[in-house]
């Protein structure tokens, strides 16, 4: 946890919970798993995280609270953006409800941070988050068991109706893949939130958000505000992160894929981030015969590895920061 970090959309992170396990492809070369069980393997946070496995370390399950880093943000007077458990999953099935009251309440009593929270298990961040929906005419609190009270509770997690959604908690889901896209973002159009967001980060292949199955094989565009006879989807993604995958065991992102989903969100005026290429480029550094000068040369489709750093993240010449 740290209130600086290099993750290009995100000003800290926050790591209150730690631990996770695999449930997609897009977690196969998790940073946070690695790092859990090599180079943090000693560390209090991560300590028994993570199993040896022929491929390294892998996420066992297990999950941890960090309670001495619980109210760090409190601290931070600078306003920042917050990646919150960056070293794990705040919906996990094994994190208990008792503790994610405990950060969205520090999330609830730090409104000058942006709080950006993002989950493969958006099912889970569904069922507890539409347990706080009540009525706005209610002035009072209402504990996570929908217990109305004039006073809080002591040791209680409240919210009151008509701060929520909290406005500077911004929820998002991991989408590597048209079929995480299919399974992950239906349950986040469905949830209350101030921001909905994606991160199509490692991008596996090539993901249509015109095109997002709504159940009953109807697909909408999660893009813009749908209303039709079939469905009604008033809210829509408001922010799309892209970016190849970084490390050694890293896969390579194919150019298309990153354009198309540039493609789709200036069509429907949605803010495109392109994080990075990771560690394979579609150009490469070449030097011109005549003029003797070091060019980009564009390989086609190809791509090669060059390395996070040399790979760089600008998408067709273009640095985007939306």
């Amino acid at each position: 946890m740290s209130d600086k970090t290099k993750i290009e959309w995100t000003d800290a992170t926050w790591n209150p919970i730690t631990g996770c396990s695999v449930v997609s492809a897009g977690c196969k070369n998790c940073y946070a798993m690695k790092l859990a069980g090599t180079r943090l393997q000693h560390d209090p946070s991560r300590i028994g995280l993570t199993q040896d496995s022929a491929a390294g370390p892998v996420w066992n399950g297990q999950v941890r609270f960090n309670e001495h880093w619980l109210e760090q943000p409190l601290h931070w007077r600078r306003p920042r953006q917050v990646f919150v458990c960056a070293h794990g999953d705040l919906f996990h099935e094994a994190v208990p409800d008792e503790w994610i009251d405990r950060v969205f309440d520090v999330m609830r009593y730090a409104p000058h941070h942006t709080f950006q929270v993002l989950t493969k298990r958006p099912a889970r961040m569904h069922a507890y988050l539409t347990r706080f929906m009540r009525s706005p005419s209610w002035d009072g609190y209402i504990t996570r068991d929908g217990v109305a009270s004039g006073d809080r509770p002591e040791g209680s997690v409240l919210f009151t109706p008509a701060g929520w959604p909290l406005p500077n908690v911004w929820l998002g889901v991991s989408v590597e893949n048209q079929v995480a896209a299919d399974e992950r973002i239906p349950w986040l159009l469905q949830t209350p939130a101030a921001i909905r967001w994606i991160s199509a980060e490692p991008l596996l292949g090539r993901v249509d958000l015109f095109g997002v199955s709504y159940g009953g094989g109807l697909y909408v565009n999660v893009l813009s505000v749908q209303d039709t006879p079939e469905v009604i989807v008033q809210p829509r993604i408001d922010w799309v992160v892209v970016g190849g995958e970084s490390g050694a065991g890293a896969r390579p992102m194919h150019p298309e894929w990153a354009r198309s989903l540039r493609n789709q969100c200036a069509a429907a005026g949605v803010p495109f981030f392109f994080k990075q290429w990771g560690e394979f480029a579609p150009t490469v550094k070449v030097v011109n015969e005549q003029t003797h000068k070091t060019e980009d040369y564009d390989l086609g489709g190809a791509m090669t590895r060059v390395g996070k750093k040399a790979a760089g993240r600008l998408l067709d010449g273009v640095e985007h920061n939306g």
